[in-house]
């Protein structure tokens, strides 16, 4: 398989030379590669490749959240990225992408990521000497993860109520549940 990875890191300036776009997109790629998140797509979707190509399926995935995080909103977006080699070092092109895609390769990624996850927290606990992120109460530093759940009534009008039930207000609709995790402004996801 290609191995795909950056040739150095990228100097942050604020100088203003030699400034490039989709900087951030380098770094994106070489944090999925260092938690292991790249390895562990590679992984799960292995036994998915209809074919034998030489292009690391966890690095297809790779760029294209890459490609996504950088504002592209179609893989045609590849092109952005494959546009600043000097910077990314080799991306795949978006008929890879789309070769990736169409060989099955969304697979089950859930336990490489997972895992990325495992190691992103270990990391976090290794830098600030704190398994979890702080929260804070009432001006308080906490030493537990804060889980807040919320409900919303989302009120729905309709004509062909036939046998619907009415909610606990009496009008029709329906609940929903969010939860958020230490800071209010990141709702769980799902």
């Amino acid at each position: 398989m290609k191995s795909i990875g950056a040739r150095s890191w990228p100097e942050v300036t604020t100088d203003g030379t030699g400034v490039v776009s989709h900087a951030g997109t380098l770094l994106l790629r070489e944090l999925a590669e260092r938690l292991g998140r790249r390895a562990g797509l590679s992984e799960a979707a292995d036994g998915l490749r209809l074919r034998s190509s030489g292009h690391d399926p966890g690095q297809i995935l790779t760029d294209l959240a890459a490609m996504l995080a950088g504002g592209g909103e179609a893989i045609s977006g590849m092109a952005a990225l494959n546009d600043r080699s000097r910077l990314h070092g080799p991306v795949v092109s978006t008929a890879t992408a789309w070769r990736g895609l169409d060989e099955g390769m969304q697979g089950e990624p859930g336990a490489a990521r997972a895992a990325a996850r495992h190691r992103a927290w270990l990391v976090l606990a290794e830098l600030t000497g704190r398994m979890l992120p702080p929260a804070c109460a009432a001006g308080r530093v906490l030493d537990y993860a804060v889980l807040d759940l919320e409900a919303t009534l989302v009120k729905v009008r309709s004509d062909q109520k036939e046998q619907a039930a009415a909610h606990f207000r009496g009008g029709s609709g329906s609940i929903r549940c969010c939860a958020f995790w230490t800071t209010p402004t990141r709702p769980w996801p799902g």
